[in-house]
């Protein structure tokens, strides 16, 4: 009998997958989006060390990787940090959702759903009274799914370098926590 779908914390036997699932998720997704020598760089191997840090040594107890698990199989995965936005000041209690990612094979299947809450769950358990994320403003999917969560753009909005001479526009969105 197959284990049923869940989410847990990220461990290091994860990361070659967090790894794949992130190169294909956002090659596909973002093929139209970001230029294709930025997504050239994002390969497995690459990505893979970062995540590897990233769980194996967190900056903080706050930092936290976690995995949406379908079998055996990595179906998705979510990262959750404290908010450095320094237009909301010292008092925000702000948690960031930094990533959410779902493999597109296992897409509509409730893992980002269960992601999603999990996330919100530690930013909860962590103080947060404030979620935040960015999310590229192309990001139809994206930004949909987290509206339909109750999560609002603020009106704040960033351009990020891709390395290749061009930026995108990423829009911040926000849901309140309490």
């Amino acid at each position: 009998m197959d284990a049923p779908a869940h989410v847990r914390p990220a461990t290091g036997a994860d990361v070659t997958a967090i790894a794949e699932v992130q190169a294909r998720t956002w090659r596909a997704a973002y093929a139209d989006r970001v230029p294709a020598e930025a997504l050239d760089g994002l390969t497995p191997a690459g990505l893979a060390a970062r995540w590897a840090a990233a769980i194996a040594a967190p900056p903080s107890p706050a930092h936290r990787v976690l995995v949406a698990v379908d079998g055996l199989l990595v179906a998705g995965f979510a990262a959750v940090a404290p908010a450095a936005e320094p237009d909301l000041g010292p008092d925000a209690a702000a948690g960031e959702l930094l990533v959410l990612v779902v493999d597109p094979r296992a897409a509509r299947q409730g893992h980002g759903s269960r992601l999603m809450h999990a996330a919100v769950d530690h930013l909860r358990g962590d103080g947060c009274r404030l979620g935040l994320a960015w999310v590229l403003s192309t990001d139809d999917a994206l930004r949909g799914f987290l509206t339909s969560a109750g999560w609002a753009p603020d009106g704040a909005w960033r351009e990020l370098d891709t390395g290749s001479g061009a930026t995108i526009t990423q829009i911040r969105m926000h849901t309140t926590l309490a």
